[in-house]
């Protein structure tokens, strides 16, 4: 079974049954409504699930010029891994609602800069637990707390200092809507519009229709068309505020296509200095 990108619903199941010390963690989150994930994981979740806010367990919102939700400090994130009851040997599945776009993902990414390999996103998420016809529970979780203290890689993460001297040597690849990415349709930041030579791929290409992700062999042929000669250690990703540029990481990462990074300040990050320079309409292809 692959723990380190992807699990079915089905290996989900297995595991929760023959692993007690496997840690599941409800990433539903909606911008819109920012306390409805925590409102819909007390109403029902999987068994044993504890829940991760992402604006107060994934992001730091006291941080500012680092878009909308900046890492937070490995201190602060250790203490959230001891509360759900983690240590460095204990397996991480993460869903949420939307086949690991809303923040299963970035949950993961944040678990691998941390140096953990056995952490994986429930392909399809909770659509596809119910599909299967898999029990939710309204129970909450009661695992011991742990004392853990991560470091993250720093060379995992890229600002935008780096980002702009290494912007000729990089493919930058922006993960949002593609009428956000061209300046068309932007609804959430307030300036629009994409950074310079970024190229588009929209997290949604990596999903089937049912909210699964695509075959290996489909992942890895859209991206090495989309890289050319460019290796994945020199792809960056983004997004908004670097969530769903997670997600164009896992689908690399699960397609074999390994070593990329995130553009952790993402879009609303950039526009943080209005001296930074503004694309619109279409870049490099």
């Amino acid at each position: 079974m692959n723990l380190s990108t992807l699990v079915s619903a089905q290996e989900l199941a297995a595991l929760l049954d023959s692993d007690k010390d496997l840690l599941v963690v409800d990433c539903r989150s909606d911008i819109a409504d920012p306390a409805r994930g925590a409102r819909e994981h007390a109403r029902a979740h999987i068994r044993g699930a504890v829940f991760a806010d992402l604006n107060t367990d994934l992001s730091d919102l006291r941080k500012t010029g680092l878009g909308r939700h900046p890492l937070p400090d490995a201190t602060d994130f250790s203490r959230v891994l001891s509360r759900w009851g983690w240590t460095p040997d204990v397996a991480v599945v993460a869903y949420d609602e939307a086949g690991g776009a809303l923040a299963a993902a970035r949950l993961w990414w944040m678990l691998r800069l941390l140096g953990a390999t056995r952490a994986a996103v429930l392909d399809g998420g909770l659509k596809a637990w119910s599909d299967a016809v898999y029990p939710l529970s309204d129970v909450a979780p009661t695992r011991a707390a742990s004392d853990v203290s991560v470091a993250f890689d720093p060379g995992k993460i890229v600002y935008t200092d780096e980002l702009q001297r290494i912007s000729a040597t990089v493919l930058l690849l922006d993960a949002r809507a593609t009428p956000r990415y061209r300046g068309e349709n932007e609804t959430i930041d307030p300036v629009a519009g994409h950074v310079p030579g970024a190229a588009n791929r929209p997290f949604a290409t990596n999903l089937q229709a049912d909210g699964r992700f695509k075959s290996v062999v489909a992942l890895r042929a859209e991206f090495e068309t989309l890289l050319g000669d460019t290796a994945p250690e020199r792809v960056v990703h983004m997004c908004g505020s670097g969530v769903t540029a997670c997600h164009n990481l896992l689908a690399m990462e699960h397609s074999g296509l390994e070593g990329s990074r995130v553009y952790a300040p993402s879009w609303s990050g950039w526009i943080a200095d209005p001296a930074r320079p503004v694309a619109g309409g279409e870049a490099r292809a």
